[in-house]
């Protein structure tokens, strides 16, 4: 949804592959056919991920480094704000891990 969303139609509609990196799979999937038949593009792609979980931002990038040939663009689009205070279940401070921990392992993890 919101900046994240439109990122990825501009994306799409320039004809770019893209992997859309979410949390809801039901969401994800919602937004990528959204974006399938708004552009025409199928190679619009879902992901699971959540940037809170250095687990999941370290299988993300496994199977991103495993699948795809290049890397040309990434995004880090995701960030919550106005929760209450909760720790992962890695020790972590969920918005600090979600906003800043995951995408930071997530970029260096990708950079290759």
């Amino acid at each position: 949804a919101g900046i994240g969303k439109c990122v990825a139609l501009d994306l799409a509609r320039r004809n770019a592959r893209t992997i859309l990196a979410c949390r809801s799979r039901e969401r994800g999937q919602a937004a990528v056919e959204e974006i399938r038949a708004a552009t025409g593009n199928p190679a619009v792609l879902l992901r699971l991920l959540d940037t809170s979980s250095l687990a999941s931002v370290r299988a993300f990038a496994q199977a991103v480094l495993r699948e795809e040939k290049r890397l040309d663009v990434l995004v880090n689009n995701a960030g919550l704000t106005g929760l209450p205070f909760a720790i992962t279940p890695e020790g972590l401070e969920q918005t600090f891990a979600t906003n800043y921990l995951g995408p930071f392992l997530l970029t260096n993890l990708l950079l290759g």
